[in-house]
């Protein structure tokens, strides 16, 4: 048969218009695809498990390392049949690599009809802590990269912000002004770029009895004020449905529906699965609910945790095992139960997207523990100009080594307390709303300006500025200016909301963690974290620890 050019063209466009996946995108507060269906999450958590960072304050088990799911196209071949057979439309994924390659996992899970919805965090280095938070040019370095990465894929549907940040103790809402400027500055520079990619936060289930609707509270508080400091998704990690126990009546999903029934952006179920007493295997009669007409008033879906054998306080978790080689999958009972159940549940067609009204956000008002004051951008180019001021400069090696970095921090600033003045100026307090000018700078800034101002309260002897030999005096800085100056010149506010910029390309400027960038924030948090320990394409990544904070966040841990 003849074939003329023409039409072999117009064959070619309409194989590729076939197997483009659908676009999903948020009208009020529904996920739509392109031709105006409702679209409901029906995920999975799709990260294994990685070591355990060794810290006394380490409570939930959380991870100092991970492995690059979507950088291991093997391996996401080899599952690929088995997501697809399960009806799963989804895959969470807590941490990744921006320095490897996608293309072949994204391109098979497009195909697929799969999307991503993708944690920016990184466990240790790039996420916020939450006994000491802060909102820095290296955790801002690390998003960026990992938006600049993946944007050409046309499957990530959600970037996550963070996981399970504010956890049971009170003074962890503190954490929520950092939460809220990181998602006004994601957003920000998704709409520098013309991304329209949501931004979203996963939350841990906190009520209790005397403690109702805590995570109601935080979810108001990340979606107020306006369309450009507000999230688009919230995501509820919720695993208080065991098995066929019970009822919706009986169930705390009966008060999620009634504490969400207003709620003004998406909300979804970013981990579920039950936890405590669970029975074997799990049936995941949920989801008949989660999917169901009462729930989906307020509900979009949720993510079943999890894909890969993942070890908890509460018990192992995980639906499928792997070979030693980690090139076959056996499925288990639990994981042939929640495909039937994804394949028989599909979710009501409605509300018509026509027929949503736009969102409304409302006057911001922060729990208490919290404040409604916001730290500013991280600003790369304010910080440069602080470190080129100070004058006393940490070694390259001191730098690049994250625990002996911490450990002189920590002595600097305890040799400027004894000295008579303080590291204020490194710190934010997310409950008070005051936030200290190198606050959003990093830790290698934040070193150099404790060395500096103790170097200076002792008359500027040069012996001040040794640190054991892994420091020195920097000859471009003025004998005049100390470092309180220098931050007022260079920082004139730590509440400035600026457009998010990227450092200056480094020859580390590729990689996730680069040692002068590599941060002082914790984690995230569920049964302990991701980690293939294949090795396979290189993507295996340890984190080293940063001491100058006492512990992480949530990497992805169940609550």
């Amino acid at each position: 048969m003849l074939v003329t050019f023409s039409a072999l063209t117009a064959l070619c466009a309409l194989a590729v218009q076939v197997q483009a996946i659908s676009k999903v995108t948020r009208t009020g507060r529904y996920l739509y695809q392109e031709d105006g269906t409702r679209f409901y999450i029906k995920g999975i958590g799709y990260q294994m498990q990685g070591e355990r960072h060794e810290s006394e304050d380490n409570h939930f088990g959380e991870p100092g390392t991970f492995i690059d799911p979507l950088a291991d196209a093997a391996a996401c071949r080899r599952d690929l049949e088995h997501l697809r057979a399960a009806s799963i439309n989804t895959l969470r994924v807590y941490s990744v690599d921006s320095s490897l390659n996608h293309d072949e996992c994204m391109r098979l899970f497009s195909d697929a009809n799969i999307y991503v919805i993708l944690d920016l965090t990184l466990p240790v280095i790039a996420s916020i802590d939450r006994t000491q938070p802060s909102w820095s040019t290296n955790m801002l370095d690390v998003f960026i990269r990992t938006i600049n990465t993946f944007e050409k894929y046309d499957n990530v549907i959600v970037y996550n912000i963070g996981n399970e940040v504010v956890d049971r103790v009170q003074s962890s809402l503190a954490t929520l002004p950092f939460l809220k400027a990181v998602a006004r500055d994601v957003k920000a520079y998704l709409k520098s770029i013309n991304s329209d990619r949501l931004v979203g936060f996963g939350s841990t289930f906190l009520d209790s009895p005397g403690n109702s609707g805590v995570h109601r509270s935080i979810a108001q508080f990340l979606s107020c004020g306006s369309e450009e400091t507000s999230i688009d998704i919230f995501g509820l990690n919720d695993y208080t449905w065991c098995g066929s126990r019970g009822s919706l009546d009986q169930s705390s999903y009966r008060a999620d529906i009634t504490q969400f029934a207003d709620y003004n952006v998406v909300a979804y179920f970013s981990e579920y699965g039950c936890t405590d007493a669970r029975p074997e295997p799990r049936p995941w009669t949920e989801v008949e609910v989660l999917l169901g007409e009462d729930m989906s008033v307020a509900w979009s879906g949720g993510v079943a945790f999890n894909y890969f054998p993942t070890a908890a306080v509460n018990g192992d978790f995980g639906v499928v095992t792997l070979s030693a080689d980690n090139t076959t999958v056996t499925v288990s009972e639990e994981f042939t139960s929640l495909g039937e159940r994804y394949g028989a549940f599909n979710g009501p067609n409605s509300p018509s997207r026509d027929s949503v009204a736009a969102p409304t956000y409302g006057t911001c008002v922060a729990p208490t523990g919290a404040s409604n004051t916001l730290p500013g951008t991280p600003n790369n180019e304010a910080c440069s100009c602080l470190l080129g001021a100070l004058s006393c400069r940490p070694n390259a090696a001191a730098v690049a080594d994250a625990d002996l970095r911490a450990q002189l921090t920590g002595e600097a600033c305890g040799l400027l307390s004894r000295a008579g003045g303080s590291c204020d100026e490194l710190n934010g307090n997310g409950a008070t709303g005051v936030y200290g000018r190198a606050a959003a700078c990093g830790p290698d800034v934040k070193l150099a300006y404790a060395m500096s101002s103790f170097y200076e309260r002792e008359g500027r002897n040069a012996q001040s500025c040794n640190f054991g030999g892994n420091a020195s005096l920097n000859p471009g800085a003025s004998p005049t200016v100390d470092a309180p100056a220098a931050a007022g010149t260079c920082v004139p506010s730590p509440n400035a909301a600026i457009l998010p910029a990227l450092s200056e390309p480094s020859s580390n400027s590729g990689s996730p963690n680069p040692a002068p960038s590599a941060g002082n924030d914790g984690g995230n948090n569920p049964p302990a974290n991701n980690n293939r320990g294949n090795g396979a394409s290189g993507s295996a990544v340890r984190i080293g620890a940063f001491a100058f904070v006492s512990a992480m966040s949530a990497f992805w841990v169940l609550a």
